[in-house]
C-alpha cells in the first residue's frame, strides 16, 4: 500500500476576505512532489480556505493511488484536532467541509499531524499564489507557480533519485500507468527568448537511477536523445482543472516492466549563473574576451541572497568557478557562507565574443549584419574577429564536465559560471539541438541543476530558479 504526505494550507486576506488554498502531495521517503493544487475561492474565512486545501490535497492523493495511506500535515490546529476527532465541530460552515474531507478516503487510511507554519511553506506559498492570482482576476496556473522551487527540498538540488519514487507511486496506482506531478521550474523559465547579451551573458528529473527505467520513461515522455545523454526526465508540465482547481500533472510511466540494477547516487551539478555586472542591465555582450567586469552592487546583493538560499539547503559539497572575476566573486560569497574553498575550472569560462565584446545586440547587427546572421544560423560560425563558435564552446564545456564528473562522483557540486556554459550543459543533458540555446531564459544569479548517473544518463532537475531573489 503506497504512503503519501499531504501538506495543505489556506488563507484569507481579511478573514473573511479574498481567500485561497494550496495543497501538495509528497513521497515521504524522498520528499518528491507528486502533485500540487491551488485555487482562489473568493471571499471566505481562513478556516474555510484551510478545509478546502485539505479536501484538495486528499483528493489529489486518492487520484494518484486510491488505496493510499496519508499523513496530513497542516499548521491549522483547528482542522487537525477536528479531523482527528479530538475537538467538536460547532461552526455551521465547517461541518459540511469536514464531512466532505472525511469521505474522500477511509478514516483508517488518514492520520493528522500539526506542524509549525514555517514547516508548511510549500502549501502556504501555493495558497498565496492563488490569492495573488485572484487579485489579478485570474485563477492559479501551475505553469506560473514557483512554489516547488521555493520549497526547501528533501534532497540535494537536482537529486535525481527522487524521480524514481514518483514513477513508482504512479505505477503502484495503475499497474504500470498513472499520473504524477512535474517538478516544474518556476515562472522565470521562459522559452523563445534570444539571450544574446550580458543580460544573459551570451545567447546561448528526475533521472531514473536504473538503466531499465529508461524504456518506460522514454515511452511516456518521448524525450530527445543524442550521444551526450540517453534520456532526460519525464517532466512535462500540464495544467488541468476539475471542480475549479488547477493541477500540475504529467504522464509518468510506460508499459515497461522490471527494474535494473541501482546506479547509485548521481553527481549533481548545481549551476549558478553569476550576479549582475554593470553591463548586464545594458544588455551588452560580455564574454571571456572583454574587460572582465566585477559584480555591481546589485550583483553583490544577488550573490549574498543565493548564498543564503544554498546554505539553507545544506547539500552543496564543493564549489567550482569560472576563472572570470564576476563568477569568482559570486562563488566566493557562496563559499564563505558554506565554509568551503573555491576551485577554478578554466573550461567554465564564457564564450569569447571577439569584436562583439561590450556591444549591444543592436550595435552588432548594425556593424556586422552578415557575421551576426551566420552566427545565428550555425553553431559553427564564430563572432567577428576571432571569437568562439558554439561548437567550440560545446567541446570545451563537455571536457570540463567530464573532468568534474570524474573528480566529484556521487557529490553535489556548485558550478558558478555563465549563460552559455549553463545552457550548454542543460542542452547536452536533454539531448536538445544547438538552436535550443536561443530558447532558454537564464537570469542573473539563477540556479539550475543537472544530475548525472554512472551509466551515462542525465536529468535536468531545475532551470532558471530565481525564487531566492524575490
Amino acid at each position: 500500500m503506497p504512503r503519501f504526505v499531504v501538506e495543505a494550507d489556506g488563507g484569507s486576506r481579511g478573514n473573511p476576505g479574498p481567500a485561497g488554498y494550496g495543497a501538495v502531495v509528497l513521497d515521504p521517503a524522498t520528499g518528491e512532489t507528486l502533485a500540487e493544487r491551488a485555487e482562489f475561492i473568493g471571499v471566505a474565512t481562513n478556516n474555510v480556505a484551510e478545509y478546502k486545501g485539505l479536501i484538495a490535497g486528499l483528493t489529489a492523493a486518492r487520484e494518484l493511488a486510491p488505496d493510499v495511506t496519508v499523513l496530513v500535515r497542516m499548521d491549522s490546529k483547528l482542522v487537525v484536532e477536528q479531523m482527528s476527532g479530538r475537538w467538536k465541530i460547532k461552526h455551521p460552515d465547517m461541518k459540511p467541509l469536514a464531512a466532505q474531507a472525511a469521505k474522500i478516503l477511509p478514516r483508517a487510511q488518514v492520520t493528522y499531524e500539526w506542524i509549525p507554519r514555517e514547516r508548511n511553506k510549500h502549501a502556504d506559498r501555493l495558497a498565496n499564489e492563488a490569492m495573488d492570482a485572484g487579485k489579478r482576476g485570474e485563477q492559479w496556473e501551475p505553469s506560473r507557480s514557483t512554489a516547488f522551487a521555493a520549497a526547501p527540498p528533501a534532497g540535494p538540488p537536482g537529486d535525481a533519485a527522487k524521480g524514481a519514487a514518483a514513477v513508482r507511486a504512479a505505477m503502484a496506482s495503475g499497474g504500470g500507468t498513472g499520473t504524477r506531478a512535474a517538478a516544474g521550474t518556476g515562472a522565470d523559465t521562459l522559452f523563445g527568448t534570444t539571450d544574446a547579451t550580458d543580460a544573459t551573458d551570451a545567447p546561448a528529473g528526475d533521472a531514473q537511477a536504473r538503466a531499465a527505467e529508461a524504456s518506460a520513461v522514454r515511452a511516456a515522455s518521448a524525450v530527445a536523445r543524442d550521444t551526450d545523454t540517453l534520456f532526460g526526465a519525464a517532466e512535462a508540465t500540464a495544467a488541468g482543472s476539475g471542480g475549479g482547481h488547477a493541477t500540475r500533472t504529467a504522464a509518468a510511466a510506460g508499459t515497461g516492466t522490471g527494474w535494473g540494477p541501482d546506479m547509485g547516487a548521481p553527481a549533481t551539478f548545481v549551476l549558478l549563473r553569476h550576479g549582475e555586472t554593470a553591463l548586464t542591465p545594458q544588455k551588452r555582450f560580455s564574454g571571456s574576451g572583454g574587460t572582465d567586469p566585477e559584480l555591481s552592487p546589485a550583483g553583490r546583493r544577488q550573490a549574498a541572497a543565493v548564498a543564503e538560499a544554498l546554505a539553507a539547503r545544506g547539500t552543496v559539497q564543493a564549489v567550482v568557478s569560472s576563472p572570470l572575476r564576476r563568477c569568482r566573486e559570486t562563488a566566493q560569497a557562496v563559499a564563505d557562507r558554506l565554509g568551503l574553498p573555491v576551485a577554478v575550472e578554466e573550461g567554465l569560462r564564457e564564450t569569447d565574443f571577439g569584436a562583439w565584446e561590450g556591444l549591444t545586440f543592436a550595435e552588432v547587427r548594425e556593424r556586422f549584419p552578415d557575421d551576426l546572421q551566420a552566427w545565428l544560423d550555425s553553431p559553427k560560425a564564430a563572432p567577428t574577429g576571432g571569437g568562439e563558435s558554439f561548437t567550440a564552446v560545446t567541446r570545451r564545456v563537455s571536457a570540463a564536465r567530464d573532468r568534474l564528473l570524474s573528480a566529484h562522483a556521487g557529490r553535489t557540486v556548485l558550478l558558478v559560471t555563465h549563460v552559455t556554459p549553463v545552457k550548454t550543459l542543460v542542452r547536452l543533458a536533454l539531448g536538445a539541438p544547438p538552436e535550443s540555446l536561443f530558447k532558454m531564459e537564464l537570469s542573473a544569479a539563477s540556479l539550475s541543476a543537472v544530475a548525472y548517473y554512472a551509466d551515462g544518463n542525465a536529468s535536468v532537475r531545475l532551470l532558471n530558479d530565481t525564487s531566492h531573489l524575490r
